[in-house]
């Protein structure tokens, strides 16, 4: 009878399962969604205001509507209810629960944007700057689009530096 040592195969297996599971049961795993790219995505909405209140129905230092907060999952603060009328203000407005949200809605719209083989910040920077489902449209077609691309250019820059 021939002995065989353990392998690492099963192990493997198992964290693989757990992995899937998890990410299942929240949308697209998004592995290149890093404090840094937060910071830029912040930076892209409001130079990372972070006392940005609420402006045209979009709020905090993301620059969240309350339709994004919606596609997000409807995250609110630690004990807050989603049914409150102002708790998607709330939580936009909170540094850390934003976060959550534009994690939410990039898991739900998570893909790459520009085609170039990997969803990476730029990606995510254009889901925000387009839409979830418009992700595709060049953002240097409006005046907007094109103050979005400078800032995430500039926080590139200071972060690769």
């Amino acid at each position: 009878m021939k002995m065989t040592t353990p392998s690492l195969v099963t192990p493997a297996c198992v964290l693989a399962t757990l992995l899937l599971w998890t990410t299942a049961s929240s949308g697209v795993f998004i592995s290149n969604l890093s404090e840094a790219c937060y910071r830029c995505l912040c930076y892209v909405s409001t130079e990372c205001n972070t006392a940005h209140g609420c402006t045209g129905g979009y709020c905090g230092p993301f620059n969240i509507s309350r339709v994004y907060w919606s596609d997000a999952g409807r995250v609110t603060l630690l004990d807050d209810d989603p049914q409150r009328n102002h708790a998607w203000e709330d939580c936009a407005r909170n540094y850390i629960c934003a976060k959550r949200i534009v994690e939410g809605y990039l898991q739900k719209y998570g893909k790459d944007c520009n085609s170039d083989g990997v969803t990476d910040c730029f990606d995510f920077m254009m889901i925000n700057g387009n839409g979830g489902n418009g992700c595709t449209s060049p953002l240097s077609k409006t005046e907007n689009g094109r103050r979005w691309l400078r800032r995430y250019q500039d926080c590139q820059l200071v972060i690769k530096a």
